[in-house]
C-alpha cells in the first residue's frame, strides 16, 4: 500500500519508520513486500543545503513552502508506479510563524495514498527529544494542543483525499512490537484490527494481574493487527505527578524504553505534568475511541482481582459500548467466577471464559492470515 505517515516534531518517526522497512526486507524474502521510505523532512534539507540541521522551520515560510513543494515533488516522480511506499511527513507545524500547514494538497492527491497513519507518542518522550534535537521553549501543553492538530488535521486529509475509512492513529510506544502494527497496516492488509481494552490505572500495583493482562496483549499483538492503547501511557505519568506534588517533588523521573536512543530516565517538571491534566484525561477519551472505531473488533480482558471481583473498569465498559454502538465485533474474555451482568453479555458477540478459548474461537472462525505471519 501507499501510506502516508504523519506525526508531530519530537516523533523521530525517520529512525522508526526505517525500522518497518528493514522489518519488511526481512518479510520479503518470504514473500513480503518490498517497501520504500521517502522522508520528506531529508529531502527538503538537500534542496537546502544552507540550512543547518534542526533549524529548517525557522526559515519563512514562503521559503518552507517553496522547499516543500520541490521535494514533494521528486517524491513523486521518484515513487510512481510502486506498490508498497511510505512518505514520511507531518501534517502541521507549530512553529514561530503559529501554525501552518505541512503539506500541499495537490501534491498529496497525485501521490495517490492509500492510507493515512499519524503516529504519537507518550508526550514526555517528544518533548524531550524536542529539545535534544531543535533549539525550541515548548512545554508538554504545547506539545499536547501540537499532537490534537496534527490528528485532526491527518483525518481530515485522508477525507479530502477519499480514503476516510483508512485513516489510523497508531501509538509508537515504548515497546517494538509497534513496528509490526504498522508493518502490518501498510503491507498485510488480509490483518484483521483489534482493540484490546483492559483496566489500567487500577491494577497498576497489582503484578500478577498486570501479567495476565500483558499476556492477553502479546497474544493478540501477535495474529493482529493491535491498536493498543496501554501504548500510551500519560495516565499514568499524570498519577505519579499528582503524587509526587503532594510530596513536595519537582520532577517525575520517567523510563523512556528502548526507542530513545536505547533507555533512558527523563526527569518530568511536575509543573507540567499537573498543566496538562486536563488534556490527558480529554485525549485518552477521543483517541481511546478512534482507535475502537478503526478496529474491527473489540477484545476486552476482565481480569479477576485479588479480592476475587472483576476488574472491570469504567474505560472498559465505556469502550465495549463504544464498540457495540460503531458495529464493531465485541468479544470479552471474563476470568472472575461470577458470570458477567446482562450489561455485558447483551452487547456482546460472545464472551469466554479464558483468552486460550477466544484465541481458538478466532482461529477456527477464520480471523488469522492463512500465511505465515512472520514469512519464515
Amino acid at each position: 500500500m501507499r501510506a502516508i505517515v504523519t506525526g508531530q516534531v519530537g516523533m523521530d518517526k525517520k529512525e522508526y519508520l526505517q525500522k518497518v522497512v528493514q522489518l519488511a526486507g526481512q518479510r520479503a524474502a518470504g514473500g513480503g513486500a518490498d517497501l520504500q521510505l521517502y522522508n520528506l523532512g531529508d529531502r527538503m534539507y538537500a534542496e537546502a543545503s544552507d540550512v543547518k540541521p534542526g533549524r529548517i522551520l525557522d526559515l519563512p515560510i514562503s521559503r518552507l513552502k517553496a522547499l516543500r513543494r520541490a521535494a514533494m515533488k521528486d517524491v513523486n516522480r521518484a515513487s510512481e508506479g510502486q506498490k508498497d511506499v511510505i512518505l514520511n511527513t507531518h501534517a502541521t507545524f507549530r512553529w514561530r510563524h503559529g501554525l501552518f500547514p505541512a503539506f500541499d494538497f495537490d501534491q498529496l492527491t497525485e501521490f495517490k495514498p492509500d492510507v493515512v497513519i499519524c503516529l504519537l507518542d507518550n508526550i514526555e518522550v517528544v518533548h524531550a527529544r524536542l529539545h535534544e534535537e531543535h533549539t525550541s521553549d515548548a512545554t508538554l501543553k504545547d506539545l499536547m494542543v501540537w499532537r490534537e492538530e496534527e490528528i485532526m488535521a491527518s483525518e481530515l486529509a485522508a477525507q479530502a483525499l477519499g480514503i476516510p475509512n483508512e485513516f489510523y492513529v497508531v501509538s509508537r510506544g515504548r515497546h517494538a512490537d509497534t513496528i509490526e502494527t504498522t508493518y502490518r497496516l501498510i503491507c498485510r492488509p488480509e490483518f484483521r484490527k483489534v482493540y484490546p481494552s483492559f483496566p489500567m490505572t487500577h491494577v497498576e500495583k497489582l503484578p500478577d494481574v498486570l501479567r495476565v493482562i500483558d499476556r492477553f496483549r502479546a497474544d493478540l499483538a501477535e495474529k493482529f493487527v493491535s491498536f493498543d492503547p496501554g501504548d500510551v501511557d500519560e495516565k499514568i505519568l499524570l498519577d505519579r505527578a499528582i503524587e509526587a506534588a503532594r510530596e513536595g517533588q519537582d520532577f517525575v523521573h520517567v523510563e523512556t524504553g528502548s526507542f530513545f536512543g536505547g533507555q533512558k530516565n527523563l526527569q518530568v517538571p511536575v509543573r507540567q505534568v499537573l498543566d496538562i491534566a486536563g488534556d490527558v484525561d480529554g485525549q485518552i477519551y477521543a483517541r481511546d475511541f478512534q482507535m475502537v472505531r478503526q478496529s474491527d473488533m473489540i477484545v476486552s480482558l476482565v481480569p479477576n482481582l485479588p479480592d476475587g471481583s472483576p476488574g472491570l473498569s469504567s474505560g472498559v465498559e465505556r469502550e465495549l459500548q463504544h464498540a457495540f454502538d460503531h458495529g464493531r465485533e465485541v468479544y470479552v474474555v471474563w476470568h472472575p467466577q461470577k458470570n458477567p451482568s446482562p450489561f455485558i453479555t447483551e452487547t456482546a458477540t460472545r464472551w469466554f471464559r479464558t483468552v486460550e478459548e477466544a484465541m481458538a474461537h478466532f482461529e477456527e472462525a477464520g480471523m488469522f492470515p492463512a500465511t505465515n505471519l512472520f514469512g519464515h
